[in-house]
């Protein structure tokens, strides 16, 4: 009986041992499936954001579409607001286009100096299933935002003094932006590119925001 008993014993530590061990298996295999869940989390998280030249973006996913996002803050009037003082929020702005792509793919000679009111002239009317609209439309709402003037006139010319901005939206041989006078733009468009020409001057704009807002920080 009591070899017996000393076999049962025996029996049930090396049970209880090896549950123990299975246990911690488990364990340890749950720990490694957690760590591998965020990890993949933060890599995903951290693939679909990205820093142009200071500009943060952001990949967002809307239906079939990838949209570029970032954002910057803005000063305004809350006409409800009785006190009358201004009120700091973050303006939106998604692209369709990547800005690090654009960068190879059209080519910008010049330099944004400052962003001022603005003449615009578009010599075409670009019938791109509806592409010229979007793209006047991020225009004019950037202009609008930063609190200045995003004006179309045909008959407007390039300031030789620099005193307002000049962009000229027309046809071209290739997608490109380029500086012709103190303030003045050709976004060149070749067959329906207009938003790749129009976001590539955008980004621009958003660079030159960041660096004076950043030295107005400094």
């Amino acid at each position: 009986m009591e070899e017996d008993n000393s076999i049962n014993i025996i029996e049930k530590e090396w049970q209880i041992k090896k549950e123990n061990k299975l246990l911690r298996n488990f364990l340890i295999t749950l720990g490694i499936i957690a760590l591998l869940i965020i990890a993949v989390v933060v890599f995903s998280k951290m693939s679909t954001r990205f820093d142009y030249k200071g500009v943060k973006f952001d990949m967002v996913q809307e239906g079939e579409l990838i949209l570029y996002h970032t954002d910057f803050p803005i000063m305004y009037i809350n006409s409800q607001d009785p006190t009358g003082l201004a009120t700091s929020a973050n303006y939106n702005i998604y692209l369709r286009n990547d800005p690090r792509e654009l960068e190879k793919t059209v080519p910008a000679i010049g330099t944004l100096v400052s962003i001022e009111d603005t003449v615009v002239n578009i010599t075409k009317e670009f019938e791109c299933e509806g592409k010229q609209m979007i793209a006047i439309a991020n225009l004019n709402n950037l202009y609008g935002a930063i609190g200045k003037k995003f004006i179309s006139d045909e008959n407007a010319a390039c300031d030789p003094l620099g005193r307002y901005m000049y962009v000229v939206i027309q046809s071209g041989n290739e997608t490109s932006v380029e500086q012709f006078g103190p303030r003045c733009y050709n976004i060149n468009i070749k067959d329906c590119e207009i938003l790749e020409g129009t976001e590539r001057f955008i980004i621009g704009m958003l660079v030159n925001i960041n660096l004076e807002q950043s030295k107005a920080e400094n």
